[in-house]
């Protein structure tokens, strides 16, 4: 199971990554919604963490990011282990 931090870490890091796969594009948040058939409301709250998106809004986002859903997913997971890499580093910096 889960943790409620390992949870928000990866939400975290999936907006994260969205936002990066957007700028990347040179899209706006608009325009990221429009091509995935998404409010840009919800796409900034997607990028900032504040939604869990569903299996068919994770399918929409991939395909307005030319991208397979196992792709997109891989981003992530690729995120969240930088994040943990660099939080660690952080951490024993701090120490």
């Amino acid at each position: 199971m889960f943790s409620p931090d390992t949870m928000s870490q990866l939400v975290n890091s999936f907006g994260l990554t969205v936002r990066q796969l957007r700028e990347k594009q040179g899209w706006s948040q608009e325009g990221l919604a429009e091509r995935a058939d998404l409010n840009r409301s919800y796409v900034g709250e997607l990028e900032r963490g504040q939604a869990i998106p569903s299996l068919l809004t994770l399918k929409k986002l991939s395909v307005a990011l030319d991208l397979s859903l196992t792709s997109l997913i891989d981003h992530t997971e690729r995120m969240a282990q930088t994040r943990l890499i660099q939080g660690i580093a952080l951490t024993s910096i701090a120490c």
